[in-house]
């Protein structure tokens, strides 16, 4: 089975083709912004990007008449379950619509669907476990104010990977298994899998949970407020202080956590110390998810691009190793994650969904 993955980014289009699960190749095509200046959305960019990777396959001599299914990432549609989804009208009206944002990803679904169509495969074009991924459980949505519920957005393409990748690992089925899986990248994440569903997770984009590279977490409320309301800040400022100028960037002005790591190797205490607490914070996390799923736990995973970092899962094992076994797959490989899904999912291992 010859597979299309198509990862389109803000500045960049990456795209992989693979035979069953080997990779025959990965382009990565960047996009000059007077390119993209042109174009009054995202949106109005997918002939543009849909070109560019017909030229290149072209050009690395593969015909798209020769692949069988092309799947692309995820966007911002209304929030949904978990798992492959077939690109059909009602999903390519939702893209349109944009009703939860402008995204680059959400060029993912309506590129599948056209390229598949190009090689003559129109019902054969997918997206896999997008951010608006949402299995809460009810009780999980409550803040403590009912004009502030808690919402699902997270790394779910990465998480729901490593968590199906531990499960054949393991010899055993994703639905079987009550994990922890934390990505930690720019953002932070850390999800309850319970028996295939993520029942509870939190908000790594509008301020929840641990602190990041680049995002605040969770803030005291009460003098948030006061900030928001000092006539310092004005909505634009407030925004980036939760994402952008948060964590780390705020403490030592770099979201880098290799230059971290270099300032604390040359005896910067203050660096240590606001990376200890960041792996405290991570580690608060974990620990308030062990409750979620009442201690039954099979294992925590640790995923993502910081995941890399010997030194921060080291702190995170001093204070969760009591837990459960820890396992950890660094990096963030979304195409591979897009690629396996889909090819699974084809092998009757993974229910193709249809999208309503």
């Amino acid at each position: 089975m010859r597979i299309l993955a198509i990862n389109p980014g803000s500045t960049s289009t990456k795209f992989a083709i693979y035979d069953d699960l080997n990779e025959v190749i990965t382009r990565v095509i960047r996009h000059d912004i007077d390119d993209l200046s042109q174009f009054k959305s995202i949106l109005a960019q997918y002939e543009f990007r849909k070109n560019l990777i017909i030229d290149a396959l072209k050009l690395a001599k593969i015909s798209p008449q020769s692949i069988d299914v092309v799947v692309g990432r995820g966007g911002l549609i209304k929030p949904i379950p978990g798992g492959v989804y077939r690109v059909n009208d009602a999903m390519i009206e939702d893209i349109k619509l944009q009703r939860l944002g402008e995204h680059a990803s959400n060029l993912g679904g309506i590129l599948a669907r056209e390229i598949a169509r190009e090689a003559g495969n129109e019902e054969e074009a997918y997206i896999v476990d997008p951010v608006v991924v949402d299995e809460m459980d009810d009780i999980a949505r409550y803040s403590g104010n009912c004009l502030l519920p808690r919402i699902s957005i997270f790394h779910a393409l990465n998480q729901k990977a490593v968590a199906r990748r531990f499960a054949r690992e393991s010899g055993k089925k994703y639905e079987e298994l009550s994990l922890i899986v934390a990505h930690l990248g720019g953002g932070i994440t850390v999800g309850a899998h319970y028996k295939g569903r993520v029942i509870d997770v939190n908000n790594g984009l509008d301020g929840d949970g641990p602190f990041s590279p680049e995002r605040s977490g969770s803030v005291p409320m009460g003098t948030f407020a006061k900030l928001c309301f000092s006539e310092k800040y004005d909505h634009i400022k407030i925004r980036k202080m939760i994402i952008g100028r948060g964590g780390i960037v705020s403490y030592l002005g770099t979201n880098s956590t290799v230059e971290v790591e270099d300032r604390i190797a040359v005896g910067d205490k203050y660096a240590r110390e606001v990376y200890e607490a960041m792996a405290y914070q991570i580690s608060k996390e974990i620990g308030a998810y062990a409750t979620v799923l009442k201690g039954k736990i099979d294992a925590i995973l640790i995923t993502g691009g910081v995941a890399y970092s010997e030194m921060l899962i080291d702190l995170l094992r001093e204070r969760i190793s009591f837990i459960a076994d820890i396992k950890v797959y660094p990096g963030e490989d979304e195409i591979n994650a897009l690629v396996e899904s889909v090819y699974f999912a084809h092998k009757g291992e993974q229910e193709i969904k249809e999208y309503k």
